[in-house]
């Protein structure tokens, strides 16, 4: 089942788009990048396939994008929409896991000891801008202080899987070849959706690892 809510934040309304398991053990509100929306294709793959192993997806759209706008505000503004949105995604009264896509993830990150969230899934998770390693944000991830996982491109310029720091509560899952926002090449020894199959594969199995 889908259904879509607005939801209003002091930076505006926010919408989720709920796609409901059957008998939900978890919730996963999970929120899009900078650069896009939900429509980007971890996020459909995770929706089209975690309800199915009792995960409830709730696609989180933020104030700035809801509004038509292209550019995402300043950090402090989106974990503000976020902090107003998470009551509506614990209302089911499921463990929530906080979830994003590269600067979703970093909210998620950032706010999930403050919120309570059971977990942080973090994909595409930027470390540093592209080409500026010295600039590093694994202190958010490291910050984040509940069981993490991230999902990175083999090829992410935001941080390849090799570059992340040892320790911390996170474990880190690969998609061979994937760049930022896991698009695989097409000279790949893997297809797009094999690499969407990762993704979700991977997720899926950590899940049910948190119940």
């Amino acid at each position: 089942m889908t259904r879509s809510e607005i939801i209003a934040t002091e930076t505006g309304d926010a919408r989720i788009t709920w796609h409901s398991a059957k008998n939900p053990t978890l919730t996963l509100g999970v929120s899009h990048g900078a650069g896009g929306g939900i429509e980007a294709r971890d996020l459909v793959a995770l929706a089209g396939v975690l309800p199915a192993h009792g995960v409830t997806v709730a696609l989180v759209e933020q104030p700035w994008r809801v509004a038509g706008k292209k550019l995402a505000p300043a950090p402090k503004t989106l974990d503000k929409g976020w902090r107003d949105i998470w009551p509506a995604l614990a209302k089911p009264g499921l463990p929530v896991i906080a979830g994003g896509r590269s600067a979703g993830a970093r909210v998620a990150c950032r706010t999930a000891g403050e919120l309570g969230a059971a977990a942080v899934l973090a994909l595409s998770f930027p470390l540093h801008p592209p080409g500026k390693p010295e600039k590093s944000r694994a202190d958010e991830l490291l910050g984040a202080d509940v069981p993490t996982l991230v999902v990175q491109g083999g090829n992410d310029p935001f941080g390849k899987p090799a570059e992340f720091p040892e320790g911390g509560t996170y474990e880190l899952t690969e998609v061979p070849y994937g760049d930022h926002g896991f698009a695989v090449p097409k000279r790949a020894d893997i297809t797009q959706d094999e690499a969407l199959d990762v993704i979700t594969g991977a997720v899926a199995k950590w899940t049910r690892s948190l119940v």
